[in-house]
């Protein structure tokens, strides 16, 4: 009889964890008609000591305790206490607006929102850089938005094409995984000029992730991932203009409206426009400083909001056109060596997505997502006498369910996925096509103990049918010490395949050809990572301090060999060692009222075999320091932010086979650059004017045998500086908001 009593209480017991409810939402206050998230806000379960607080974009989730009222107390500093009821129908989403305490009408307590942070809640250490951040500076497109970032490096391909890159962890980009609203995106025919094809205005966010990732987005994020989130058709302005103009003639043009069809429906529209028109060659070396660009870039799309299916789809496009080379070329000439050097690069790309999400209405914490991305991306181009025409056809698809077992501690995330990549490149009637597919299952469990020790687990098998199967593991965890004590650690393995002449067009703006040695293999590596954030209390404000390190070893490498001759690149597995320590702190205050300050610096020690040679990676910066202020005035009439950035020396690429005119220093000079804006608000105007590279600094002579286009020895490629002085720019953003 006891043997049945035990079970029956065993029985009861797990009924109570089933029944128990997570309740999940965003708090949220309300300035001027316009709802702005609270983070630090308080949600505590009635007649308990059961809570949390809000993360910096004021969501939260709250694991309610059987038997208790099924209440929450949601509270913050000067604003009235909301005690809301949960029922199953609740439990999904809440949307919490508090209400400031009518007592303190007369007094007004404002605060800035830091623009750059690292959620303490987020098991992994996700840089979270929000819209308020992105309008420090112009930030026309995704390669200017990294202006205050010591994280994340960007810098031009070349001297010609106007092609910009990043590097993450002293890594090339093309180790970084990019998500839009985290879908892989960016990858092959994209990577060098992909930066630009996302603009400013359209961003909502970017998360900023060092290291591997989760397993759930593929197995490519090897150095990073990189998330962008696109401005939502039920959130935000109604109504977005911005307008930006430089000194070199730079015009470009955005506009965002949205609309709320009904309580379920909604749209958005995202245009964009830009245009370059204005021949200048500062230099004197007779080569466009700046290409001539245009690009049209429509966005449209929707979402769908029902009670527990959950739909968006969208479709965008895209097209641009380049033209750079010799300042007296035309496209209308013939491309020969007896007429000035020309590039042109003219791109089509479409991409269209669709997910849809469903949550269980008797389980909570427990949902299915279906995503799914087509892409259609064609190019045509010449650089010189070369030729390279490429078309990519790509189709990616994601089916996942997430759940919990046991109780909301131990919770997972389960799914298969496909990848269809085509490839169908040309390079001076050379043929090189590919056709990739990759066939993937997943499983990712996560843990989490009162917000105090955090867990996450994850392994994929990939079948791909060029290099079989493919096994990732990862893992990373977080423990907070206390509420000012944070430590992250993870370490996993990542894969990609190598898209040698789409990843590397700015070879094609220099006199070499591309070898390929060999077969290559997929490249492979192992990242280990470990990171500690502490916050200090000083004068009701707090320091943020960072520091973190970052291992990368590589067991397989594409090498792009260029230390052997001036005219050609050779292309080969690495056979030996490659590999990458990057170390870096940070601190951020808010050293007076509304006058923040952030510092920060970082080295890179970048090695690799090039043949048979254990090196420093070129074009690699050893250190970088950065000095970020911003202040804004009172009432938000005022403000004006100021970056200052230190770039240390790199090894550059061996030109000593050139003739003595033509040969490079062996490392390049390290530099400072300087970057201010100062912006008026008004009710619905933003009036900005700002400078980029106030210092004036350029690298001279960035073009090696710019008088001999046509020879052996021209190369455009080596650039480790800024190819054009001061910038000065203007422009006005005005918005309607959104009447609830």
């Amino acid at each position: 009889m006891k043997k049945y009593i035990f079970i029956i209480c065993i029985i009861f017991m797990q009924i109570q964890i089933i029944l128990a409810q997570t309740v999940s939402g965003g708090v949220f206050e309300n300035i001027d008609g316009k709802k702005l998230p609270l983070t630090g806000a308080n949600i505590i379960q009635l007649n308990t000591q059961n809570g949390t607080i809000s993360d910096e974009s004021g969501h939260f989730k709250l694991k309610l305790i059987p038997n208790k009222p099924q209440y929450i107390i949601v509270s913050f500093i000067s604003y009235q206490n909301d005690t809301v009821f949960i029922n199953q129908d609740h439990a999904d989403h809440l949307h919490i607006t508090l209400q400031g305490l009518q007592s303190l009408d007369e007094v007004q307590i404002n605060a800035r929102q830091r623009g750059n942070v690292v959620s303490r809640t987020e098991t992994l250490g996700i840089i979270n850089i929000n819209e308020g951040e992105l309008q420090k500076a112009a930030c026309c497109n995704l390669s200017e938005s990294f202006e205050n970032s010591a994280t994340v490096d960007v810098s031009y391909s070349d001297a010609v094409t106007g092609a910009k890159q990043i590097q993450l962890l002293g890594l090339a980009g093309i180790y970084t995984q990019f998500l839009t609203e985290n879908i892989p995106n960016f990858r092959g025919l994209a990577t060098p000029y992909g930066l630009g094809y996302v603009p400013g205005s359209w961003m909502e966010s970017i998360q900023v992730a060092k290291g591997t990732s989760s397993v759930i987005n593929g197995y490519e994020s090897m150095a990073g991932q990189i998330n962008i989130e696109y401005k939502k058709p039920d959130e935000g302005d109604k109504l977005f203009i911005n307008a930006y103009g430089n000194k070199d003639g730079k015009v470009e043009t955005n506009l965002n409206t949205r609309f709320e069809l009904n309580d379920k429906w909604s749209t958005a529209v995202l245009l964009h426009a830009e245009y370059i028109g204005s021949r200048h060659d500062f230099n004197g070396d007779k080569f466009l400083d700046m290409p001539l660009i245009s690009q049209v870039n429509v966005f449209n799309r929707w979402k769908y909001k029902g009670k527990n299916l959950r739909s968006q789809f969208g479709i965008k496009y895209l097209s641009e056109e380049r033209l750079g080379g010799q300042i007296d070329f035309q496209k209308t000439m013939d491309r020969t060596d007896d007429n000035p050097y020309g590039i042109g690069v003219k791109t089509n790309r479409l991409e269209a997505f669709a997910k849809i999400g469903y949550i269980f209405k008797n389980r909570v914490n427990s949902s299915w997502g279906f995503q799914n991305q087509f892409i259609i991306h064609d190019q045509t181009s010449y650089f010189g006498l070369n030729n390279y025409d490429a078309k990519q056809y790509s189709f990616y698809s994601n089916l996942m369910i997430q759940s919990w077992l046991i109780n909301s501690k131990h919770q997972f995330t389960s799914g298969i996925s496909y990848n269809l990549d085509n490839y169908y490149e040309d390079l001076n009637d050379s043929i090189f096509n590919r056709h990739e597919t990759i066939s993937g299952a997943f499983v990712q469990y996560n843990y989490s103990k009162n917000r105090s020790f955090n867990l996450i687990a994850g392994l994929r098998l990939d079948y791909n049918n060029l290099y079989g199967l493919l096994f990732t593991p990862r893992l990373h965890a977080k423990y907070n010490i206390n509420e000012h004590n944070i430590i992250r650690a993870s370490g996993g393995r990542g894969y990609r395949s190598a898209i040698v002449i789409a990843e590397n067009t700015s070879i094609l703006a220099s006199s070499r050809k591309f070898v390929f040695l060999e077969d290559l293999k997929i490249e492979s590596s192992w990242n280990f990572g470990f990171s500690y954030t502490k916050y200090i209390d000083i004068s009701a404000r707090e320091l943020v301090l960072t520091a973190d390190f970052f291992h990368t070893q590589f067991q397989n490498q594409v090498i792009i060999d260029r230390e052997q001759n001036s005219n050609t690149v050779y292309v080969y597995n690495l056979d030996g060692k490659s590999r990458s320590n990057s170390f870096q702190v940070e601190a951020s205050y808010e050293l007076l009222k509304n006058f923040q300050l952030s510092l920060a610096f970082r080295y890179n020690d970048v090695k690799t075999t090039i043949n048979n040679n254990f090196m420093e990676k070129p074009m690699v910066n050893k250190y970088k320091g950065l000095i970020s202020m911003s202040y804004q005035t009172p009432h938000r009439q005022w403000q004006i932010d100021l970056n200052t950035q230190f770039n240390g020396d790199q090894r550059l690429p061996n030109t000593d086979f050139n003739p003595e005119e033509y040969q490079l220093e062996k490392m390049s000079p390290a530099y400072f650059i300087m970057n201010a804006q100062i912006t008026r608000f008004l009710d619905k105007w933003e009036i900005y004017l700002g400078a980029e590279n106030l210092t004036n600094y350029r690298q001279e002579n960035p073009i090696i045998a710019s008088d001999d286009p046509f020879g052996e020895y021209f190369d455009s490629s080596i650039i480790w500086g800024p190819v054009s002085g001061i910038q000065v720019y203007a422009g006005f953003r005005f918005n309607i908001e959104h009447k609830n």
